[in-house]
């Protein structure tokens, strides 16, 4: 039996469904269940499958609103104001790039006033020097979730 490819054919079975079962992709991939057990342990301690995390509907549970953010910073702040960004919940992605602004941040918010609100928090940031919002009509395709506050 060769497992050439056999990490790469786990994690895709584990993106059909998270909730697989050891037996159940051991079958799916013809190989015995200790075989995947001792992949995805593998898989687990490179860093490679970070977490099994649900994937959630936001816009079903009243996260109506999806806003780009573009920021310009200072040049010596861009990792403080990353750190920020990222420590922002709802911000769902935040990235360094490269091109007219430093910072792009995705974000998910209840509502127009919601997002009006948080970015208008963030923008009290004095390293922050110019920002770019567009709100998202559609969203084709996105994957990336965050945890909900549990009252």
């Amino acid at each position: 039996m060769t497992y050439e490819n056999l990490d790469r054919k786990l994690v895709n079975a584990l993106l059909g469904d998270g909730r697989a079962s050891l037996r159940s992709l051991a079958d799916d991939l013809d190989v015995s269940v200790t075989t995947v057990s001792n992949h995805l342990s593998n898989l687990e301690d490179e860093g490679i499958i970070q977490g099994y995390t649900p994937k959630v509907d936001y816009d079903k549970l009243g996260y109506d609103v999806t806003a780009i953010v573009q920021l310009k910073v200072e040049g010596s702040a861009l990792p403080d104001v990353t750190d920020s960004l990222s420590e922002h919940e709802q911000m769902v992605s935040v990235y360094e790039v490269t091109g007219d602004y430093d910072i792009i941040a995705v974000g998910k918010f209840l509502d127009t006033d919601d997002m009006n609100k948080q970015i208008k928090n963030m923008l009290t940031d004095p390293e922050i020097n110019e920002s770019n919002t567009s709100v998202v009509l559609n969203a084709a395709k996105e994957h990336e979730q965050f945890t909900l506050e549990v009252e």
